[in-house]
């Protein structure tokens, strides 16, 4: 054996760049906090939309700015320290959403004629944007998809009863953002718990494909 094969002899990997191995977190996943303030602060609206309590609506202002805006908007911020594109633009956006409703709802419908007009444009924006939402959703799970999905109906209907003043249709968006806040916390203790018990204990049907597994190829030059 040369003296080149003897130095050289050992491992070598094959041509090609390998897969990029999976970082470790630097935070604890902000999915089931984002999830559980998003839920609280969409129940709290929804029980009042619904006509079921009427000062629902009053906690959901307080809700908005604190819980449902900063918590959350803060939840998106730690997804995208874990470089989670999709979560990161969902509680971000989520948590700015609620935020701008307490503006609105503090400071600026109360003062315009036209405020169901406003409302319904700033709804329509927010169906546009979940609705869109919903595809990549399809690759997370069943529980996220399904959060998608019934906050794009509540959306669709409270924006028609804005632009048309129709309480009946708001009071549908009020049941169906009720069925919404109630996925979204059941998608939230899925998280909690299976986090803390480090296993699949309550179910969320993940959607997205296992990755593949990382081959290696081995070289022993001679």
């Amino acid at each position: 054996m040369s003296p080149e094969s003897e130095e050289r002899r050992g491992v070598e990997v094959a041509e090609g760049p390998l897969p990029a191995m999976p970082q470790p977190a630097h935070c604890a996943d902000p999915a089931p906090l984002g999830l559980a303030a998003f839920a609280m602060t969409t129940f709290a609206l929804s029980v009042s939309n619904a006509k079921i309590w009427g000062p629902g609506a009053d906690a959901a202002l307080a809700l908005a700015l604190v819980y449902g805006g900063a918590v959350q908007l803060l939840a998106g911020m730690w997804e995208f320290v874990r470089r989670n594109t999709f979560g990161a633009l969902a509680f971000s956006s989520y948590g700015a959403f609620w935020i701008s409703y307490y503006v609105l709802g503090k400071f600026i419908a109360i003062r315009i004629v036209d405020a169901p007009e406003a409302v319904g444009v700033f709804l329509l924006g927010w169906t546009i944007f979940t609705f869109y939402m919903v595809i990549p959703s399809l690759r997370v799970s069943a529980a996220v998809a399904a959060v998608f999905v019934l906050l794009t109906i509540t959306f669709v209907l409270l924006t028609i009863g804005a632009f048309r003043t129709n309480l009946t249709v708001t009071q549908w968006g009020g049941y169906f953002g009720i069925a919404t806040a109630a996925v979204a916390w059941y998608a939230s203790f899925a998280g909690v718990v299976n986090e803390t018990f480090r296993k699949a204990i309550i179910p969320t049907i993940p959607l997205s494909p296992p990755p593949a597994p990382v081959v290696v190829t081995v070289v022993g030059v001679g």
